[in-house]
């Protein structure tokens, strides 16, 4: 019995640290796949850094966007312009440290939510949106006003990087609510098979 319930947790544990690595990996892609939309177009590293929150968790889907930002900090060219550690003198790094936050506090507020409705599913993307957005913002106008000597108003940054970038990611906060209703009882299933 102590043996079965020990294969059954490397299982679990194999299992956990694949989910990890294939959402790090969908959110390298998805800052490379641009959807061409007038003014700002935008990326689905946001859809893929809050599936990871929802799918795996608060911490499993930190730890995944965790793991991405490590990689691209430590030079791999997974950001949307490259890699390495000048990424953190870039404005819209805070977007990045955003991502992180956002994929924890969505996870959390869905991990024991049962059953998971599509309500419960937009509300926690749309407090994930809020989280990227004011800590992409926050950040964005710190580093451009006091490190790199580029001065932005506040209107400026509210209209660059809020009002034209936020309608395509209020359609991925539908879409993933949508996809996690599809994905989850499939995911639920994989992950109580046992050995």
């Amino acid at each position: 019995m102590a043996e079965r319930a020990e294969k059954k947790l490397q299982y679990t544990s194999a299992i956990n640290l694949t989910y990890t690595a294939m959402f790090t990996t969908l959110i390298a892609a998805g800052a490379f796949i641009k959807i061409p939309v007038p003014v700002v177009p935008f990326t689905l590293q946001f859809l893929f850094t809050m599936l990871a929150g929802l799918l795996l968790g608060g911490k499993g889907g930190a730890l995944s966007v965790a793991l991405y930002m490590i990689l691209g900090l430590a030079g791999l060219p997974i950001f949307a312009e490259g890699g390495g550690l000048w990424y953190l003198l870039k404005p819209s790094f805070g977007y990045i440290i955003g991502f992180c936050l956002a994929s924890y506090v969505t996870g959390k507020m869905v991990e024991k939510q049962n059953p998971l409705t599509i309500k419960k599913l937009l509300t926690a993307n749309f407090t994930g949106l809020f989280i990227v957005y004011g800590v992409g913002m926050i950040y964005y106008y710190i580093i451009c006003n006091f490190i790199i000597n580029t001065p932005i108003g506040l209107w400026p940054l509210f209209l660059y990087c809020f009002i034209l970038a936020v309608p395509g990611d209020l359609c991925l906060c539908v879409l993933a609510a949508y996809l996690v209703k599809r994905i989850q009882p499939v995911m639920r299933k994989i992950r109580g098979r046992g050995i």
